[in-house]
């Protein structure tokens, strides 16, 4: 891969690991789970 591509790969990457990939130390579930209040997940 160019060092374009990746770059404009990342924003995706970064969104899918941060909002739809469990992570075993959260016990399943995505870091964002996390974060209260996240892009007003609970308004």
């Amino acid at each position: 891969r160019s060092e374009q591509q990746r770059r404009d790969a990342f924003p995706d990457w970064l969104h899918t690991y941060n909002h739809h990939r469990g992570h075993t130390a959260l016990k399943g579930q995505p870091p964002a789970s996390r974060v209260p209040n996240l892009s007003g997940q609970y308004t």
